[in-house]
C-alpha cells in the first residue's frame, strides 16, 4: 500500500521496559516475514538513527533539527487543492459565459437589446469580482510560503516547499491569463453590442425619415404645377409653401441622421458599407424632394407672372375702353376739343404701350415651359382683346386727325346723355370674360367698320353700370363661397381633434364627468362623416370652380344626395344639446377649450353645420343674382331649389322627432313631405249632415304631417322650459292612410279651406290654412301622392 518501493526498514526500539519487551516479542514472531521481503535494522536509540539519516531530515522528536507540523501541512495542502478547484470553476464559468454570448440570438426591439446588454454587463462585473477575490486568495496563499533557500534548507524542504509554492504560483498565472483573455473578449463583445444597438437606432430613424419624405413627396406630387387664374395659382403657391416648410423640417432631420451615420463610420462601425449606403439614399431622397418643390415653385411663379401680365393687359384694355367711352363728344367737335382728346389718347397709348403691344410669340417663347392648352387659349383671347382695343384707338385717332385736317366745324352729333354720372371702369376685359373665352360685345361688329359718331351711344349701352358690376360681384361671391368653405372645414377639424379625439385620451379620462364617457357619438353626431365629405370631396369641387364659375351649380347638384347626411345631424341635435347642457361646466371642456384657444365655446361650433346649411342657399341666391346672362344659370337655379328643399326636409324631420304617443315606427310611413299647423273641423258622414252643420263646431288646432303613405294629425303641446331647455312636442291623435284619402279643393266661405275625406266620405275633415299659397302648396303635394298611387 506504500506509494513506492521500500529498500530498508529501520525499527527504533522503545526505551521503556514494557514497550521494549513487547516489541521484541512481537518482532520475533514476525521476523521471518520481514526478512523474506526486505532488510530490517533494529535501532536501540535515537543516536543510532542519526547514523543512517541526517539530522536536518529528522524532526526534533527523532533527534533532528527539521521543523515540521503535520496538521499545518494538512491545512496548507487542503488550501492549495481548494484554490486549484476554484480556479478550475472560474475557468468553466468564463467558458460558459463566452458560449452564451456567442450563441444567444438578439431580439428585434431596442428595449430588449438594451436590457440584454445591461444584464450581460452586470454579469461581466460579477465575474470580474469573483476573479479578483480568487486572485486575492491565491496571493495570500502564496505569501504563506517562504521562498526556499538552498543554503539554509534541508534536502527534504528543498523538495517539499518549492512544489507547493510553484503550484500556487502556476495557478495564479493561469488565472491572470484567463482574466486578460476574458477582458479582451468582453471588450470586443461589448463594442459589437453597442455598435449593433447604434445601428438599430440609426436604421429606425433612417426608416422614419425616409417614409416621411416619401409620404410628403406623394402629397406634393398631387399638387398641380400650373393654374388657370391668379387666385388659383396663388393658392397653389401657398399650399406648396406649406409643403416646402414641412420639407425643410424633414431635410433638417435627414441631415441629423446623415451626421449620425458619419459619426458611426468615423468610429469604425462594423456595418460601415450599409450605413454609407443609407446615408447616400437619404441624401438622394432629400435632394429629389427639394428639387421637385423648387421646380414646382418656379413653374407656378412663372405661371403667376404670365397671369399677371395677361391681367395687366386686360386691365389696360379696360382703362382704354373707359377712356374712349368717357370722352365727351360734344366737346370734341371743335379743333381744340379734338386736339385735347387726341392728346389724351396719345398719352394713354404712350403710357400703356408695354401692355397694348404685347407680342404673343414673345409670350409663347418666354413662358414656353409652363404653357398649357388652357393658357394658350387665354393668351389668344387676350390678344383678340388687345387687337380690338388697338383697332378702336386707331379708328378714333384717324377720325380726330381728319377733323383737325379739315378745320371745319362739325355738325351737332348725338352725344351721351349728360345727366348720366361718370361710368365705372368696364370689366368686360376682366379675366372672367377675356381669359375664359367669352367674347366681348364688340367682337360681333368690329369697331373699324363703325363710324365713330355713333360709337359713343353704343358704348354707353355696352358699358352700363349693371353689366360692369355683375362679373366682379359674381367672382366675389364665388371667392366668398370657397373661402368660407375652407374655414368651415378647418373649424370641423379642430372640433374633431380638439374635443372628440380627446374623449379617447386616457390622460383626459379623469377630467370627464361619468355621464359624458362613451357618448361622443351623441355629442358630435355624424360630424366626422360631414367633415370627410367636405374635406375630401366638396371643397375640392368648389375650388375647381375658380376658373369655371359656371360649374358651381353642378357641384351642388352632383352631391345633393350626400347632403342628406345633415338630416341625421340635425335630428341628433336635441340629444347633443341636452348632453352639452349637463356637462358644459366640466373640467374636460374647459381644458380642451384652453388648449385650442378658441374664441367660442363648443356649443357654438356644434351649431356650425346647421348654420352652414343655411349659408349655402343665401350664397346661391346671391350668385344667381349676378349670373342671369351667363352659362350654368339653369344649374344654379336647380341647385338653389335643391338646397331649399333640403332645408325644408331637415326642418320637417326636426318636427317629426318631437311626435309623441304614436304606437309604431314613423319611418314606415315614408318620408315627411310637408308639416304645419291648421284649423281643422271634423265630421262623420254615417248620417245625413250638411256642411253648414259641420261648420258650426269650434275648430281644433292641429299640426299636420304629410307622409308619403299617411296624413298624421297631432296636437301641438305648449313649449315648456326657458332658454336652451325650451322645447315643444306634438301629441299624436290619429292618421289617415293616403290610399284611402280624397280631397275637395274648394270649400264655400273661405278660399283658405279645403276638404279631406276618408273611406268613401265616412270621415270628413275641413282644413283651413293660414294663407291661400300654403293651401295650394299642400294640395299640390297631396295631388302628387294620389297621382302616383293611380299610376
Amino acid at each position: 500500500s506504500f506509494p513506492g518501493n521500500l529498500h530498508l526498514v529501520m525499527v527504533l526500539r522503545p526505551t521503556g521496559f514494557f514497550q521494549r519487551t513487547f516489541t521484541d516479542i512481537g518482532f520475533r514472531f514476525s521476523q521471518e516475514d520481514f526478512l523474506l521481503k526486505l532488510p530490517v535494522v533494529m535501532l536501540s536509540s535515537v543516536s543510532d538513527l542519526l547514523t543512517y539519516i541526517d539530522e536536518q531530515q529528522l524532526t526534533p522528536e527523532f533527534g533532528g533539527t527539521l521543523e515540521y507540523c503535520h496538521s499545518e501541512w494538512v491545512i496548507f495542502r487542503t488550501a492549495i487543492e481548494s484554490f486549484a478547484l476554484t480556479v478550475k470553476e472560474i475557468a468553466q464559468m468564463l467558458q460558459s459565459f463566452g458560449t452564451e454570448l456567442a450563441e444567444t440570438e438578439l431580439p428585434d426591439d431596442m428595449y430588449s437589446i438594451e436590457r440584454i446588454l445591461a444584464l450581460r454587463t452586470e454579469k461581466y462585473y460579477q465575474l470580474k469580482e469573483e476573479i479578483t477575490a480568487v486572485t486575492k486568495e491565491g496571493n495570500l496563499l502564496l505569501s504563506s510560503f517562504e521562498e526556499p533557500d538552498a543554503g539554509e534548507c534541508s534536502q527534504d524542504q528543498h523538495h517539499e516547499r518549492p512544489g507547493d509554492w510553484e503550484t500556487v504560483n502556476r495557478l495564479l498565472g493561469q488565472l491572470r491569463e484567463m482574466e486578460t483573455a476574458f477582458d479582451g473578449f468582453w471588450e470586443k463583445h461589448q463594442l459589437k453590442m453597442e455598435q449593433y444597438l447604434q445601428l438599430w437606432k440609426f436604421e429606425q430613424r433612417f426608416q422614419e425619415v425616409k417614409n416621411a419624405i416619401e409620404f410628403l413627396m406623394g402629397q406634393q406630387a398631387e399638387l398641380p404645377d400650373t393654374g388657370d387664374s391668379v387666385p388659383q395659382v396663388k393658392q397653389r403657391l401657398k399650399d406648396l409653401g406649406h409643403f416646402d416648410g414641412m420639407a425643410q423640417d424633414l431635410i433638417g432631420k435627414a441631415q441629423v441622421v446623415i451626421l449620425h451615420g458619419h459619426q458611426l463610420a468615423a468610429n469604425h462601425h462594423y456595418a460601415l458599407n450599409l450605413i454609407c449606403q443609407q446615408c447616400n439614399e437619404l441624401r438622394h431622397h432629400s435632394d429629389v424632394l427639394s428639387d421637385e418643390i423648387k421646380r414646382k415653385q418656379m413653374r407656378l411663379q412663372k405661371t403667376l407672372d404670365l397671369h399677371t401680365r395677361l391681367q395687366q393687359a386686360l386691365q389696360c384694355c379696360d382703362e382704354g375702353a373707359y377712356l374712349l367711352a368717357n370722352q365727351q363728344m360734344d366737346k370734341c367737335q371743335s379743333k381744340e376739343g379734338a386736339q385735347k382728346a387726341l392728346q389724351d389718347i396719345e398719352r394713354f397709348l404712350e403710357s400703356s404701350s408695354a401692355y397694348l403691344n404685347y407680342d404673343p410669340q414673345a409670350l409663347h417663347y418666354d413662358f414656353e415651359s409652363v404653357l398649357t392648352s388652357e393658357l394658350k387659349c387665354q393668351i389668344q383671347s387676350v390678344q383678340v382683346k388687345l387687337e380690338n382695343v388697338r383697332s378702336m384707338f386707331e379708328n378714333r385717332q384717324s377720325c380726330f386727325k381728319k377733323l383737325l385736317d379739315k378745320h371745319v366745324r362739325p355738325v351737332q352729333l348725338v352725344a351721351p346723355r349728360p345727366e348720366n354720372p361718370p361710368r365705372s371702369k368696364s370689366p368686360l376685359f376682366s379675366p372672367k370674360h377675356g381669359v375664359n373665352g367669352c367674347p366681348p360685345p364688340w367682337d360681333v361688329v368690329r369697331p373699324s367698320s363703325i363710324c365713330w359718331t355713333y360709337l359713343m351711344p353704343l358704348w354707353d349701352a355696352r358699358f352700363s353700370s349693371k353689366g360692369a358690376r355683375s362679373p366682379a360681384k359674381r367672382s366675389h361671391v364665388i371667392n366668398e363661397l370657397i373661402e368660407t368653405e375652407r374655414v368651415y372645414v378647418e373649424e370641423l377639424f379642430t372640433v374633431l381633434t380638439g374635443y372628440r379625439a380627446e374623449m379617447d385620451n386616457p390622460a383626459m379620462l379623469i377630467l370627464m364627468p361619468p355621464m359624458l364617457r362613451n357618448r361622443k357619438d351623441v355629442l358630435f353626431g355624424n360630424m366626422p362623416e360631414i367633415y370627410d365629405f367636405h374635406n375630401k370631396i366638396f371643397l375640392h369641387s368648389l375650388e375647381s370652380c375658380l376658373g369655371a364659375p359656371e360649374r358651381v351649380g353642378f357641384c351642388f347638384l352632383d352631391r345633393r344626395e350626400d347632403f342628406q347626411m345633415y338630416e341625421k345631424y340635425c335630428q341628433n341635435k336635441p340629444r347633443s344639446e341636452s348632453l352639452w347642457r349637463q356637462c358644459s361646466e366640466s373640467t374636460f371642456f374647459q381644458v380642451s377649450w384652453l388648449k385650442l384657444e378658441h374664441k367660442l365655446g363648443l356649443d357654438s361650433y356644434l351649431l356650425k353645420p346647421v348654420q352652414r346649411l343655411t349659408k349655402y342657399q343665401l350664397l346661391l341666391k346671391e350668385l344667381l343674382k349676378y349670373s342671369t346672362s351667363c352659362d350654368g344659370v339653369q344649374e344654379l337655379q336647380e341647385a338653389l331649389v335643391a338646397m331649399l328643399d333640403l332645408l325644408k326636409s331637415v326642418n320637417d324631420s326636426m318636427h317629426q322627432i318631437s311626435i309623441t304617443g304614436y304606437d309604431g315606427d314613423l319611418s314606415e310611413l315614408g318620408k315627411v313631405l310637408m308639416q304645419g299647423s291648421f284649423s281643422v273641423w271634423t265630421g262623420h258622414r254615417k248620417g245625413p249632415t250638411k256642411m253648414k252643420d259641420l261648420a258650426r263646431f269650434k275648430p281644433m288646432q292641429r299640426h299636420l304631417f304629410l307622409y308619403e303613405k299617411a296624413l298624421v294629425f297631432c296636437k301641438k303641446r305648449e313649449e315648456h322650459g326657458d332658454g336652451y331647455d325650451k322645447t315643444s312636442s306634438y301629441s299624436f291623435k290619429h292618421f289617415l292612410k293616403m290610399n284611402a284619402v280624397g280631397i275637395t279643393e274648394n270649400v264655400k266661405g273661405d278660399h283658405r279651406k279645403f276638404e279631406i275625406w276618408y273611406s268613401g266620405r265616412e270621415e270628413v275633415y275641413v282644413v283651413q290654412a293660414q294663407t291661400v299659397d300654403l293651401k295650394m302648396a299642400w294640395l299640390n303635394e297631396i295631388r302628387k301622392i294620389l297621382f302616383k298611387q293611380q299610376e
